[in-house]
């Protein structure tokens, strides 16, 4: 089983690609420190060209890059984040089941506290926060996450990265298949209906994936 802080899950740039986090900015946070640690932490490659980004990794810098969508300088950023690694004293406290809950207003008081609205002008920053947020899912009894899902899919097929399954690869969350592999069968010409049976998925969701995919693509 892949250990979600020892193991390389992703290269650099498929963490940048799978996040759609600018390969600089991810580079920047891979080097950058907030608390004495890194901001995204990183594992030596078995070999060069593997991959040396952590599962723990991928959600550090999902969490970050919404942070970022919400106009928080890196200053800002790396306050925050030792704020919250200070006061989970681990870390990994970007990440951590707590912040869900108390951590949010750590958030709020450190770098947040100014921005009372979301972006849409609406929403209150601390909803906006535990929204990023619950892309991120934690087990009872554990403390850090273990699946992270990708936001730029459609909700009626949510897609996650799951250490458990795909070797990084994103997937279907339902049923646990590699979007390439759905993808794979509709560009060799399979039918919506054969590859939704294939799966044991909706002939809707599969035609709401592969349209994703190929938005995402352009």
């Amino acid at each position: 089983m892949i250990d979600r802080f020892t193991d390389g899950l992703l290269t650099p740039s498929e963490t940048s690609s799978y996040l759609q986090i600018p390969r600089s900015t991810l580079s920047t946070w891979l080097t950058g420190q907030a608390a004495g640690a890194p901001l995204v932490h990183r594992v030596e490659p078995s070999r060069p060209g593997q991959p040396s980004v952590p599962f723990v990794a991928v959600a550090e810098a999902y969490v970050l890059r919404s942070l970022r969508d919400l106009g928080l300088r890196m200053s800002e950023i790396r306050e925050a984040a030792s704020a919250v690694r200070g006061a989970f004293d681990t870390p990994y406290g970007l990440v951590s089941k707590r912040i869900a809950t108390d951590g949010v207003d750590i958030f709020v008081e450190h770098g947040l506290g100014d921005l009372r609205r979301a972006r849409d002008g609406q929403a209150p920053i601390h909803e906006v926060v535990a929204e990023y947020l619950r892309y991120l899912s934690w087990d009872e009894g554990d403390d850090f996450p273990y699946s992270l899902q990708l936001r730029q899919y459609p909700k009626a097929v949510p897609v996650v990265i799951d250490p458990r399954f795909g070797h990084g690869l994103p997937v279907v969350a339902a049923n646990r298949v590699p979007v390439n592999a759905v993808t794979g069968l509709w560009e060799a010409g399979e039918s919506i209906e054969d590859i939704a049976y294939e799966y044991g998925m909706e002939p809707d969701q599969v035609d709401e994936l592969c349209r994703a995919v190929v938005r995402l693509a352009a």
